[in-house]
């Protein structure tokens, strides 16, 4: 019998096993895949390491605060800053035709763009930014309010509020046209306040930490262990059926399969309703160059584009993707320590909205097919944004929608998850609660932090 039983090893479910090792539960992590980390994982082709899902870690935070979502991390998990070492983002950029917005780690920098680029809004933005900070605690109620809505009583310059809402859409919005206003502020905080930092090891080094602790406590983690459902008696889970039908009991289970699979989980004959699983899905390109990006002009770490005034933020209803609008990100263009020097090869990461129902329709032979000719069409969106780079290319690999839902097990490869969040965590089931994407916090910050705060909210209790 198990104090918890966590289902999937990715980062929450990682972060929640090691905080209730610490207090000597007896906790078992299940992912039914071969590795870890779900869509924030990495893998080796070619002779090369890839990172996927790490553009950045938000929230970033130098060795000297003692503040902050990654130190309240670092002292709930108890991890020195210098086991992650981040490294700062020299400089990122909302781009859109004949406006750019540059930001960066001092939240100084977006303020000052801003005031050069619509000085009639500096007051304004003031205000937003002051209220945004009065936000101690984010409420349910607040994931019920239109962030556009909220945003025009600050600012009565459409094109600032797209370009506003624009990267954090990209990093953490589950909903098509709007995100909430309590998502805004999280994602404000995290990207605008505070910023972007990455290990120079990338996302294997956070891992690879996790596991090496929770193991060090004591803590089960199986692989190539994925639930078939969760056992209820009476109104109460206790325990889940594996695939190969192998019964575990747990006084209490925390999942971060996400709202609607774990409902299907526990009710595996009555499919939920299609309507309450997210819809927004990506592609990624990942290019292998020759040479460093900053030796081609491009020195941003990541440029979030729009090709349009008004900001696209939905799935494509006529074609597999849409790149008039998508994210450039280059690991290679952070500030690393000089002992650690620069990454071997260039990189350039470029992600755009994809439709998951249209990949999925695919035979083999028009999948691999479409996969060259999206990665041709998604390097030419970027192109008009940074310095071409195609000439130098010399490797390449892409994921689909279809990937992200192998990898995550998300109804519709959805990687933010369903559009409506559960800030508590609870479920129909007494002893059955969510972490991670479904619960309300996303990226990897989120998710580290959405596994401690559930756990010792529920499953410390006792």
């Amino acid at each position: 019998m198990y104090d918890t039983i966590i289902i999937g090893a990715g980062m929450s479910g990682l972060a929640a096993g090691i905080r209730l090792a610490y207090f000597e539960q007896r906790v078992c992590i299940l992912e039914r895949h071969t590795t870890i980390g779900g869509l924030n994982s990495f893998y080796r082709l070619n002779r090369r390491d890839y990172d996927v899902g790490l553009h950045a870690v938000t929230n970033f935070s130098g060795p000297q605060a003692r503040r902050g979502p990654w130190q309240r991390i670092l002292r709930q998990l108890r991890f020195r800053w210098d086991e992650f070492a981040l490294a700062p983002q020299r400089g990122s950029r909302i781009a859109f035709p004949h406006v750019s917005l540059r930001f960066d780690n001092n939240p100084e920098t977006l303020t000052a763009e801003i005031e050069r680029a619509f000085h009639s809004q500096r007051a304004g933005y003031a205000k937003l930014v002051s209220s945004i900070a009065e936000y101690d605690d984010l409420t349910q109620e607040m994931f019920r309010q239109s962030a556009r809505d909220r945003l025009r009583a600050y600012l009565d310059e459409p094109l600032l509020i797209e370009m506003l809402l624009c990267p954090l859409m990209w990093y953490g919005n589950a909903r098509e046209h709007d995100m909430t206003w309590g998502a805004f502020c999280i994602m404000f905080r995290s990207i605008f306040c505070e910023g972007f930092g990455r290990p120079f090891k990338g996302v294997r080094l956070i891992l690879s930490n996790l596991v090496k602790k929770f193991r060090a406590l004591g803590g089960e983690l199986q692989l190539r262990r994925g639930v078939r459902r969760i056992l209820v008696d009476s109104g109460v889970a206790v325990g889940v059926e594996l695939d190969n039908g192998q019964q575990l009991l747990g006084k209490r289970i925390l999942s971060s399969a996400g709202s609607v699979e774990t409902l299907r989980l526990c009710q595996p004959d009555e499919a939920p309703a299609a309507t309450l699983a997210g819809q927004m899905s990506f592609v990624e390109t990942i290019s292998v160059l020759d040479r460093q990006p900053q030796a081609l002009g491009f020195d941003d770490t990541i440029v979030f584009f729009n090709d349009s005034e008004q900001f696209h933020w939905c799935r494509p209803e006529a074609s597999l993707c849409d790149e008039r609008t998508g994210v450039i990100c280059s690991p290679n263009n952070y500030l690393y320590s000089p002992a650690e020097g620069h990454l071997p090869e260039g990189m350039i990461r470029i992600t755009a909205i994809a439709s998951y129902e249209r990949w999925k329709s695919l035979d083999e032979a028009d999948y691999r097919r479409e996969k060259l000719r999206w990665y041709d069409r998604t390097a030419a969106a970027a192109v008009r944004f940074i310095p071409d780079f195609r000439p130098y290319v010399v490797d390449t690999d892409m994921f689909t929608p279809t990937t992200i839902q192998r990898f995550t097990w998300h109804e519709n490869g959805a990687v933010y998850g369903a559009p409506d969040k559960q800030l508590d965590g609870a479920t129909a089931l007494p002893n059955l609660f969510l972490c991670g994407t479904d619960q309300g916090y996303v990226g990897i910050v989120g998710a580290l932090l959405s596994g401690i705060t559930m756990a010792n909210r529920h499953c410390l209790k006792d």
